[in-house]
């Protein structure tokens, strides 16, 4: 069952927008938001496997359009597979979409950017697009480029590995002594990290800044530099259709 999605405000492709009482860009649990299930697949197959698994993901997401908020978009490395099967679940219903293999397009910057600017330039505005374990890191950016929310999770993904998540910069605590912690209270830190992030991208969207926030953390990751520089290189008429005049 689909919730409305308003967006409030453009700061060039970046929106800080409204679902129910929640702000975005936010984090959302599965038990917030049900997602309908899915079949998923490993990133790098072969194309056969990846359509075969977004025909069963379309077919159980039908029978759930009832009960569930969110369907997912499968499609392994296929960008054009990825943007039809968004589609063709908007057909359907659905307006919420989780974007599967979060991890593996990290790592990918340049499917990584096609992808989302290709979801937004393809979906409706008011369709909402939702990324599974983002770190702190990429958030401003994912955010600049139309992601509107994150799947909870991260946080206690890295504490389970003993990884300290800050705004600029994953600590391996193994390798940087920085101190002694419990789990549970590396879970609390990293969760902290990722709300401040939220909490500053929304600020920096209605102050119109945000680029100057995704320029400064672009520096974090070599896959964050990349990202930026493919988006500018490739999408500046993407970037351009909501960019403030001064």
């Amino acid at each position: 069952m689909s919730e409305k999605f308003e967006i409030k405000i453009h700061d060039c492709s970046g929106r800080l927008g409204r679902l129910k009482n929640l702000e975005t860009p936010n984090i959302i649990s599965e038990k917030q938001y049900k997602i309908a299930p899915d079949i998923g697949t490993a990133y790098n197959i072969q194309k056969e496997i990846a359509i075969w698994s977004v025909k069963k993901t379309i077919a159980k997401a039908k029978k759930y359009l009832d009960s569930a908020d969110i369907a997912v978009v499968q499609g392994a490395k296929y960008i054009d597979l990825r943007v039809n099967t968004a589609k063709e679940l908007e057909k359907i219903g659905y307006n919420g979409f989780l974007i599967a293999n979060g991890d593996n397009l990290i790592i990918h910057p340049r499917d990584l950017v096609d992808l989302i600017v290709s979801l937004r330039e393809n979906l409706n505005p008011n369709s909402y697009l939702i990324f599974p374990f983002a770190e702190p890191t990429f958030i401003p950016i994912l955010s600049y480029m139309g992601v509107d929310l994150f799947l909870e999770g991260s946080g206690e993904y890295y504490s389970y590995l003993n990884v300290l998540l800050t705004s600029t910069k994953n600590y391996d605590l193994n390798k940087y002594k920085l101190f002694e912690i419990s789990q549970s209270d590396l879970l609390k830190k990293n969760n902290k990290s990722i709300e401040f992030v939220l909490i500053e991208v929304r600020e920096h969207m209605k102050n119109g800044t945000l680029r100057n926030l995704v320029e400064e953390r672009s520096f974090t990751s070599p896959q964050n530099i990349t990202a930026l520089k493919l988006l500018d290189k490739n999408h500046q008429a993407y970037l351009q259709k909501y960019m403030q005049l001064y």
